[in-house]
């Protein structure tokens, strides 16, 4: 886990199904593509990603500093996660802007991590792409 794919928005791209997958796969939302291809149209297209405000900040996450924060986008981008796979964008970006990039990722690859094979989870499934270990939910971890 490097900072670098930590995404605008507080989504840990190591644990992205589009990262981890072997076709396909994005490289991250924060990495420069030299040339973006017609498969990376969801990266090209997303509104957080490309927000005026982060970059005129100069701000690679979403922050408090912005006077939009949270956007709509990042809200409803938060409520879908929240709902459906149990992590939280908001709660991400606090634990960044509180403790610092590097904390939040030491945090995450204890969280994140298989306890039986030990590779990263994916946020978008319930149990391990390796091993097919159930994924610890919120309450057991």
């Amino acid at each position: 886990m490097k900072a670098d794919l930590i995404a605008p928005c507080g989504m840990n791209c190591c644990l992205c199904l589009g990262y981890i997958r072997e076709k396909n796969t994005c490289p991250g939302c924060r990495i420069i593509m030299a040339q973006e291809t017609p498969k990376s149209k969801s990266r090209r297209s997303c509104i957080i990603r490309e927000c005026d405000e982060l970059a005129s900040l100069k701000l690679k996450h979403c922050s408090p500093k912005c006077h939009k924060y949270p956007c709509t986008r990042l809200k409803n981008l938060d409520k879908r996660y929240r709902t459906k796979y149990g992590m939280s964008m908001l709660e991400n970006l606090a634990m960044i802007e509180e403790a610092g990039v590097r904390n939040f990722i030491r945090a995450e690859k204890q969280k994140w991590t298989c306890p039986e094979c030990g590779i990263y989870l994916c946020v978008h499934r319930q149990t391990c792409i390796e091993c097919g270990t159930e994924r610890p939910t919120p309450e057991t971890q």
